[in-house]
């Protein structure tokens, strides 16, 4: 069996082409979506979705989120493995300990695998995982070791925006259409171009900003809040102080929600005794968000010039993402095409559901067999080159595109050069992703180093082929004309990519983490919640609160099966209550 996985910034999902048709996985809570937050708990095991997502607030050194944005970059994220907050902690960790972000996502990955194998009653090795279409070579690599960590084969990386038209092609199969996908998720945007005939469907052109998502709406109302009351009232710097961050964001995030619906929202925080409010209209939300959604405009004017289609002759505007909920991205939108959107598929779930499609495309099912897709590379891969300008001048640091955005993959692509000074013993190639005559705008993704025979200037001609293929992964290969020898291009010097050693060692000390079981996620996030309520109230309200969690602590040690199903429905009820009143 091969799963369709949709791994989010915010949120990820997991679905699966059973009876003709995607269905999408709930996760052990019975929900569709499961929070892409990892964490410790205070055991020092690995804590995965809404659970992790609870101890945000209650446990920031602990519990971390929004690590899709550092997917193929070298960066570690530190995360406490001791409790330091909760009183209610059996027995510490062992200190703190980094991970990358392709191990941040391999434990949501198996979060969802393990999910899959109990909606299936049966093992998951394989899966399709969908990515941003913008994203690079190094991220795409980066989500294959991430699927290669959580114990899954990834069959296929699927651009997410040719996801959601594949799920959306199924409810069209027998119209020709010419449509776009908007996908806004939490931490990307993509969109693509699409062309619907004769049961094929072909991306003609995507594009996208791989650091606009909703996670920046969010930004900018911590920031303004920060602006008008925080920093007035002496709170300290956010990207100081990472608890009170996370204390803002939950009510920034309702807020956001609130603001759909409503003219305006309270935000309102504790911190060290004090509260702080503020209140925002939905004209001011929007004007503050107003050079985000300028932003939204250039990826879509660049994928409508390159597929030569103009926005009127667009039959559908799909939406994708869970950001595109908010209003004024839905009015932008109309306003941009001249036509409201389709809504008829969840854009939380489009997604899932279309690399759920693509995992029946990949199983052969019967139902699928007329669906033939084509997809693209969505940015302009080459290397630099020096270039002639006049007599004896010369200018370095030159884009040579070699794979042109928007070219149909798999494809295959060969530019020749030749040395450029005499002599010359090696030729360094440096291959970049991007679209400015200048190498230096543009996103390196490595080199490499090749020997040439001894010869002048120009003497030694080379042709460089690059090779893109469905998954989106580049390979480069140079031939030296002279001697017809071939070099397969190895990139080096990329801090983004593991190399199989080191993702063998990351296996070996990952082992030896212990994710909490699946079915402990129940009782585990109902704690967790209920620690996020206490040090959300004051007085009365926080003595009640943690009268209740430490009775439920209690019960959950006599492992009565009876009494702690009673028990939990009981607190879960309480708690419904009280964020009732709390919620704006």
């Amino acid at each position: 069996m091969i799963i369709g996985i949709d791994l989010g910034t915010t949120n990820s999902l997991v679905a699966v082409w059973k009876d003709g048709k995607p269905v999408i996985v709930p996760n052990a809570l019975g929900h569709n979506l499961t929070p892409s937050v990892v964490g410790f708990d205070e055991h020092g095991d690995i804590l995965v979705g809404m659970v992790a997502r609870e101890r945000l607030l209650t446990h920031p050194q602990q519990t971390t989120a929004v690590f899709k944005r550092y997917m193929g970059t070298d960066r570690e994220i530190p995360l406490e493995r001791q409790s330091t907050t909760s009183k209610w902690k059996i027995k510490p960790g062992s200190g703190p300990q980094k991970f990358r972000a392709e191990e941040l996502s391999s434990f949501v990955l198996k979060s969802l695998k393990a999910d899959a194998e109990a909606f299936l009653g049966a093992p998951v090795t394989e899966a399709v995982i969908t990515v941003p279409a913008y994203f690079s070579d190094a991220q795409r690599k980066a989500t294959k070791i991430a699927g290669q960590l959580a114990g899954l084969k990834v069959e296929r990386l699927l651009n997410e925006p040719t996801a959601a038209a594949l799920a959306y092609g199924l409810h069209q199969a027998d119209l020709e259409s010419k449509f776009l996908v908007f996908d806004l998720g939490g931490g990307t945007f993509d969109v693509s171009i699409l062309e619907l005939f004769d049961g094929v469907m072909e991306v003609r052109a995507s594009s996208g900003d791989n650091f606009l998502g909703g996670e920046d709406f969010v930004t900018v109302l911590a920031d303004r809040f920060m602006t008008e009351v925080g920093t007035p009232a002496g709170l300290p710097a956010l990207r100081h102080t990472p608890a009170l961050y996370q204390r803002l964001r939950e009510p920034i995030e309702k807020a956001k929600r609130h603001l759909t619906v409503h003219d305006s929202a309270d935000i309102a925080i504790h911190w060290e005794g004090r509260e702080y409010t503020w209140t925002i209209t939905a004209n001011h939300f929007q004007k503050l968000a107003d050079p985000l959604l300028k932003r939204l405009r250039t990826p879509i004017e660049r994928a409508l010039r390159d597929a030569q289609i103009r926005a009127t002759e667009l039959d559908e505007v799909i939406l994708a993402g869970g950001a595109t909920r908010m209003p004024m991205v839905r009015k932008l939108v109309a306003k941009l095409f001249g036509r409201l959107p389709a809504d008829n598929l969840n854009p939380d779930e489009v997604v899932v559901m279309g690399a759920a499609v693509q995992a029946g495309l990949k199983m052969r099912d019967a139902a699928l067999d007329e669906v033939v897709l084509t997809d693209v590379c969505p940015y302009t891969l080459g290397i630099d080159i020096v270039e002639q300008t006049g007599v004896n001048q010369y200018e370095t640091g030159i884009f040579l595109p070699i794979i042109e955005r928007n070219s149909v993959v798999p494809v295959s692509r060969v530019k020749s050069v030749s040395t450029f000074r005499d002599n010359q013993k090696e030729v360094v190639f440096n291959i970049y992703q991007g679209e400015s005559h200048y190498v230096k705008d543009n996103i390196h993704l490595g080199n490499v180093a090749i020997p040439v025979p001894i010869r002048p200037a120009g003497g030694v001609g080379l042709d460089v082929r690059f090779t893109y293929d469905i998954n989106g992964l580049l390979e480069a290969e140079v031939t030296v004309c002279e001697t017809g020898q071939s070099h397969r291009l190895v990139i080096e010097e990329n801090p983004g990519v593991l190399s199989p050693e080191q993702i063998e060692q990351k296996l070996e000390v990952l082992s030896s983490l212990k994710i909490r079981p699946r079915e402990q996620t129940e009782n585990r996030t109902l704690l967790a919640r209920m620690e996020r309520l206490y040090e959300q109230s004051l007085g009365d309200m926080r003595t009640e609160i943690g009268q209740q969690l430490s009775i439920f602590v209690s019960i959950l040690e006599r492992q009565n099966p009876g009494e702690i199903l009673e028990a939990h429905r009981t607190l879960a009820a309480y708690c419904d209550h009280i964020e009732m009143d709390s919620y704006l």
